[in-house]
């Protein structure tokens, strides 16, 4: 699988983005021949439509594909890519129809409409290659593109080939590509450290929790990035239903997204001095696993009722966010598959984020539009915070009731993070049915946005 530019070439054939609207435009400047072969082929440029007009030779003369209409484009994104499963084997280069700014969201389209998971079985892949457009950045979307399968490799592979050690592993061979320092601490030693929440989330499993810690950069802002790794989630004790525990693989969507974003980090070049920390465990079911009832004492000294133990993405990033905040870096970025609350809100699509920066929810949501990476801020409602009081503990790990759920959720980690600037995600991780440039299964979401904001970001 190569999610990389064809090389330019005068060869390639010339391709066309045809909006509905400017299609007659468009065929009065193309010879009689092709405006009549296109008409015989039904091209009516909706979007998903392809067309290739042979030249007398037998080779392509021209490729053209739908671009749809101004409705049908917002309805969604990546619309090259709707079509270039539709080509013929070669190389493309874009000719007309698109402005440097579209020409860039669709080249990465296409390059991630190429993603194939493929470590179990063959896929076919794409034929059709796409010279890199004039005037974008290549490596930079080639090096987005490649973050990007990351997380979707990642997320796709079952937890009995991605758990906490293998989450380990892929961390290191991230580090080693990067030249980045790793460190791990791993078992028993999370209590020695002060990491008890990661540990007894994690101490019912056979493979044992950990805390990654990759650090890269050594100029520029400070940034830590904490992406929740819960490789399985039975939901411990107080446990899920069997059609509910189908997806869990995915539980370690934050971890995976995070490592993602990092690539696109080092890959690119950014002056930051980057932080991931990954707390990586598995909720399973044996003889010593917590509670409904337990308290436990974080790494910051306050203490959390656990009143339910499906709740325990919370609990490990906890630990690592308190951890995170004791170097009061500029920036602290939390992102994890966290509640069902959050898919209720606002469904599979949108990365909900919480922020109360408003520079910060400036420049991502500028981003976000610019990189087609749609994001949707929810607040931090001080007023729920009681709800997070259980009065026999500090904090209570899931409040009763049911109510803003994804709110209560982020409260409950703010109260961890009191001396760094913090913005958490709520990601789904997932794509429920293909999508141009985004088939079924792993996803990342937010990444795109925040590496596009982060120049404005943390250095305004």
């Amino acid at each position: 699988m190569s999610l990389s530019f064809a090389a330019a070439s005068d060869a390639a054939t010339p391709l066309h983005a045809v909006a509905e609207d400017g299609l007659k435009a468009w065929l009065s400047e193309q010879t009689e021949a092709a405006q009549k072969w296109i008409a015989a082929q039904g091209f009516t440029a909706a979007v998903g439509q392809a067309v290739t007009v042979p030249a007398e030779n037998g080779e392509l003369a021209l490729a053209a594909v739908g671009y749809g209409t101004r409705k049908t484009r917002k309805r969604g994104r990546f619309h090259l890519a709707a079509a270039a499963g539709a080509l013929p084997q070669g190389d493309y280069a874009i000719a007309s129809g698109l402005d440097e700014d579209a020409a860039a969201t669709e080249a990465l389209g296409w390059l991630l409409a190429a993603y194939r998971f493929d470590r179990y079985a063959k896929q076919s892949q794409p034929e059709a290659r796409l010279v890199a457009p004039a005037g974008i950045d290549a490596a930079r979307i080639e090096a987005i593109a490649a973050g990007e399968a990351l997380t979707r490799d990642l997320i796709n592979t079952p937890a009995s080939d991605m758990g906490p050690p293998d989450l380990e592993q892929a961390a290191r061979d991230l580090a080693e590509k990067h030249k980045a320092q790793i460190s791990v601490i791993t078992g028993d030693a999370l209590l020695e450290q002060n990491f008890a929440m990661i540990h007894t989330v994690g101490r019912a499993a056979d493979r044992a929790p950990r805390l990654i810690d990759m650090r890269w950069g050594s100029s520029g802002p400070k940034l830590t990035l904490v992406g929740k790794g819960v490789c399985f989630d039975t939901g411990g004790l107080n446990l899920k239903p069997g059609a509910s525990m189908g997806l869990m693989k995915k539980d370690m969507g934050g971890a995976a997204a995070v490592l993602g974003l990092a690539h696109m980090i080092m890959a690119t070049g950014t002056d930051i001095q980057l932080r991931v920390l990954i707390p990586a465990v598995e909720n399973s079911v044996s003889g010593n696993a917590f509670r409904p009832g337990d308290i436990l004492t974080s790494r910051k000294g306050l203490t959390v009722e656990i009143n339910n133990t499906d709740a325990e993405g919370r609990l490990v990033l906890a630990d690592a966010l308190a951890y995170a905040d004791e170097e009061k870096p500029d920036q602290i970025i939390s992102m994890a598959t966290l509640t069902g609350a959050a898919r209720v809100a606002v469904g599979p699509d949108l990365a909900p984020y919480f922020s109360d920066d408003p520079a910060f929810v400036t420049a991502l949501e500028t981003a976000a539009l610019a990189e087609a990476d749609p994001v949707w801020r929810l607040p931090f409602h001080d007023p729920y915070e009681a709800m997070i009081e259980p009065g026999i503990a500090d904090l209570d790990n899931a409040p009763k009731g049911g109510f803003a759920g994804c709110i209560t959720a982020a409260l409950f980690l703010r109260r961890f993070v009191t001396d760094s600037p913090y913005a958490h995600f709520d990601i789904y991780g997932w794509q429920p049915s293909d999508a141009p440039a985004r088939p079924k299964g792993g996803a990342g979401q937010g990444t795109r946005a925040l590496l596009a904001a982060l120049g404005p970001l943390l250095n305004p």
